[in-house]
């Protein structure tokens, strides 16, 4: 494994209790950060992200990602300013547009994406710059707001933003305003240098360069000293994007052919049944395409891909049976 700082995510597989003692863990083993999930409507992010950093001493801990929708953005400021006074310069904040058809089923309207992050990123910003705010935009509207620190000396906060860009076009726009990207999950190398072109895209109308972004990934890790169980895992999670992203799924080389298979088997949204069932057909070497599957060396390898094709630090998403196994697996101090 070549040499590359390395971070945990964590969504709601874990008793919460658990996923503490975990952190704990990938700190002692050298880990540079943990990002935690805001996972469809079963965990919520910030008081993980609260118990992970009141926990530890020197791991970040970010929100990979926070939906832009359901949180006005002055309390998405005060809610960072708040983790960063409990832990100061650790904090990252992740944002993200959400998605279908859950946004639609809760009542949100997901209109231009693009102008919603443009402004939230804008305005939450400047308040974590302990700046005074009027801002009149399409979606976001504030009248002389700030933070109002009243028992506590003011002090710009250290929180960078990252935007959980999929898409080319938020691409572009992560590069152009923020601090970095989260890359996601669940794509091929082969997706990463294109959103390296986006990212540089936008990044140029900036006066900056790709090089000034940092660029974690999302990295589904499944890793068993039994190869089948450790394919077998991934294959599920696989399998659910193939009905759930076809379109990010083709755009990561998997054949049109797959995916009709799969989705001539899938409802949305699926059963668990469903997925086993259409899980069958998914072979091993599109697992292994997607995500990093296997043994040991098949992970560390895999997961050398996505650095060489722009990752600046794998955001491991355990799978396997074997949580700390995993972080063993990857710990910069065992390097």
């Amino acid at each position: 494994m070549s040499a590359y700082p390395v971070a945990l995510y964590l969504q709601d597989a874990h008793p919460l209790t658990d996923a503490i003692d975990y952190v704990r863990y990938a700190e002692q083993r050298g880990f540079d950060a943990v990002w935690q999930a805001d996972s469809r409507l079963v965990r919520e992010a910030t008081v993980p992200m609260a118990a992970f950093a009141a926990t530890t001493q020197s791991i970040r801990v970010g929100s990979g990602v926070l939906d832009l929708w359901t949180r006005n953005p002055a309390r998405l400021a005060a809610t960072f300013s708040t983790l960063d006074d409990l832990a100061p310069g650790r904090i990252l904040c992740g944002l993200g547009a959400w998605w279908e058809p859950l946004a639609t089923k809760v009542g949100v309207d997901r209109r231009r994406p693009l102008q919603a992050m443009r402004e939230v990123v804008t305005v939450v910003r400047a308040l974590l710059a302990d700046e005074n705010v009027t801002f009149a935009g399409d979606y976001v509207q504030l009248d002389g707001v700030e933070l109002d620190y009243v028992h506590q000396p003011r002090r710009p906060k250290q929180v960078p933003i990252y935007i959980g860009a999929t898409g080319m076009r938020m691409m572009e726009l992560t590069g152009e305003i923020a601090d970095g990207v989260v890359l996601n999950y669940l794509v091929s190398p082969d997706y990463n240098r294109r959103a390296m072109d986006a990212l540089a895209e936008g990044a140029a109308r900036a006066g900056r360069s790709v090089d000034d972004l940092d660029r974690p990934q999302l990295v589904v890790c499944s890793l068993a000293d039994d190869r089948a169980e450790a394919l077998d895992a991934a294959r599920l999670l696989v399998t659910q994007y193939l009905g759930q992203q076809p379109h990010i799924m083709a755009a990561s080389g998997v054949p049109e052919s797959l995916l009709e298979e799969v989705n001539a088997r899938i409802t949305w949204p699926a059963t668990r049944r469903q997925v086993e069932a259409a899980s069958t057909v998914v072979p091993d070497e599109v697992v292994q395409m997607l995500c990093a599957a296997g043994t040991t060396e098949e992970c560390r390898a895999k997961v050398d891909e996505y650095v060489a094709s722009g990752a600046t630090c794998p955001i491991l998403y355990p799978l396997g049976p074997d949580v700390r196994a995993m972080i063993d697996a990857f710990s910069p101090l065992l390097a």
